[in-house]
């Protein structure tokens, strides 16, 4: 309980700190609204059907694209990982995509599938795809050579080699880049319903709040809705990583 005690002690320590600024006229309430009155938006949205429809929009287009995102990189981080010479073939356009933001895609996404779920989810997914892709690739660069070989020396063929060793060794690092790829999708998500004006979504309702009615009170209640999504998330992904891989952590520690 230690932990949540002081996540809990941390986090009303920030709302008393922006309470305190914003009622001190430090900051204009116009501009940023104190705490309690963000807080007391939040309770209220949570009450409207439609809003909760918008959370479950984006909910359901950030689960798809982690599952996609997984789905392609796992599969090809292996691939990658167990044959430098495809590694190197594709070494120059792997570097060349990785770095292009997700939302500098935007346009060329809008033009080419239009405006709707699609292209969220195909942003999302682009953005998930290298953290799983790149963990995956790093799980077997780590892998200990004396482990394949005293394999080998039993008799293990290559395809038992890669279940029964290079597997286990490679998935808490693929789960990592997983949970990583989560926040990540789930910020493309949110953003690109916000810069392309997506009909539904979480960044639709903080569209609509900026600049139709200029309620600055529920763009940050949509904001704080969004962060707590995402810190659900990944605490409840660490934690089920934390069940799933435990004997990782173990040796890891016997290691050290």
């Amino acid at each position: 309980m230690r932990p949540l005690v002081r996540n809990l002690a941390g986090l009303i320590a920030f709302l008393g700190l922006w309470e305190l600024v914003v009622r001190l006229g430090l900051v204009r309430e116009e501009d940023v609204p104190p705490a309690t009155v963000v807080l007391s938006r939040i309770v209220e949205l949570l009450g409207q059907e439609e809003f909760l429809r918008d959370v479950i929009a984006s909910l359901l287009a950030w689960a798809l694209s982690l599952g996609i995102a997984a789905a392609i990189g796992v599969p090809l981080g292996l691939v990658l990982g167990n044959f430098p010479r495809v590694r190197v073939a594709t070494q120059a356009v792997v570097e060349f995509l990785r770095p292009i933001p997700s939302v500098a895609l935007i346009p060329l996404v809008l033009v080419a599938i239009g405006g709707g779920p699609e292209a969220k989810i195909s942003l999302a997914v682009y953005a998930a795809l290298w953290p799983i892709l790149y963990n995956t690739i790093y799980a077997f660069d780590e892998i200990d050579p004396l482990l394949i070989d005293t394999a080998r020396s039993c008799g293990v063929g290559r395809a038992g080699i890669l279940t029964s060793v290079a597997l286990p060794h490679a998935a808490p690092f693929v789960f990592t880049g997983i949970r990583i790829s989560a926040s990540v999708g789930l910020i493309v998500i949110v953003s690109t319903e916000f810069i392309a004006g997506a009909n539904v979504g979480i960044g639709s309702v903080i569209l609509e709040a900026a600049h139709g009615a200029g309620r600055t009170d529920i763009v940050l209640a949509g904001t704080v809705v969004a962060g707590l999504i995402g810190y659900l998330a990944n605490e409840g992904l660490e934690r089920l990583g934390g069940r799933l891989f435990r004997w990782h952590k173990a040796t890891t520690a016997e290691v050290a």
